[in-house]
This record gives C-alpha cells, sequence and structure tokens, in this order.
C-alpha cells in the first residue's frame, strides 16, 4: 500500500502521530508514504497542474488509486474496512491526499475512485493521521481485533 501526499509535514506532533500509525500497520501490511513538495507558483491552477504531474509520475499503470476529495463517497469506518477488503484485490492499493490547493483534473481522471472522509475542509498534513489511522481502525475491524471507538 501507498500513501501519496503532496507538502512537508513541519510540526513533530503529526511527524510522531504518522509514525505511530505507520508503526502500527505495519503489523498488517507494507507501507509506503510518499511525500511530494508543495508547487509554489503565485497562480493556484500552476501549483495544482505542476503537483498533479508529480503524483501521476508516482502512480503505475496496475495501481488501484483512490483519492481522498470532499466530493468522493462517504461511508462509516466498518465499510470503510470492507471496501478496503475488497479493493486491495484490484492491484497496489495507492491513496492520494493532493496540496492545498486539491488535486488536478488529470489526478482525478486517474483515480478509480474517490473517497470523502467528511465535508469538512482539514489541512493536508493533519489529514494524513486522519487516513492511516483509519487505515489502523480497518485492519483490527477486519481482524476482529478490539480497538477504541
Amino acid at each position: 500500500m501507498k500513501i501519496i501526499c503532496v507538502g512537508k509535514l513541519k510540526e513533530n506532533y503529526l511527524k510522531e502521530a504518522i509514525e505511530e500509525y505507520q508503526k502500527r500497520i505495519s503489523r498488517y501490511t507494507k507501507l509506503e508514504i510518499i511525500e511530494l513538495p508543495d508547487a509554489s507558483f503565485k497562480e493556484e491552477e500552476k501549483n495544482i497542474i505542476l503537483e498533479g504531474e508529480k503524483i501521476l509520475s508516482q502512480i503505475k499503470e496496475k495501481d488501484y488509486v483512490v483519492t481522498l476529495e470532499i466530493e468522493g463517497k462517504e461511508m462509516n469506518s466498518s465499510t470503510f474496512a470492507s471496501h478496503l477488503e475488497q479493493i486491495e484485490l484490484l492491484g497496489p492499493l495507492v491513496f492520494v491526499i493532493g496540496g492545498s490547493n486539491g488535486l488536478s483534473d488529470a489526478v482525478k481522471r486517474r483515480s478509480n475512485e474517490a473517497i470523502s472522509f467528511s465535508k469538512l475542509t482539514f489541512p493536508h498534513q493533519l489529514f494524513r493521521v486522519f487516513l492511516l489511522e483509519q487505515l489502523y481502525r480497518s485492519y483490527k475491524i477486519r481482524n476482529h481485533e478490539t480497538y477504541h471507538k
């Protein structure tokens, strides 16, 4: 499993949370996090396009790509766990978290599906923690292991 994300983590508390969830998830699957730099043009659209090109360069033809988008399908944790189990069979799984300006149309077209964790907007660095926590929770659910609610 791979997570492609745009933007560097600056806050130590986020780095520590991500390291902790990576360690927990490693019991269940191999996880690679690819951190791509933010583009820094004054024009948002240029940033979105350049970041999209960098994202697409990390995706292979056989990858099953899930973009995290506010417009995506919402589901609860149990449904997400079942869904994750199904899509893991479709090819190497890649989650994509865009930068602060969002995802390019090219990345959205390459995506096999879009998932939303909420209609709220979150900082993309913090969202990495949310995604990792839900991935960990889904493995606990699928393995019938206890995990706090």
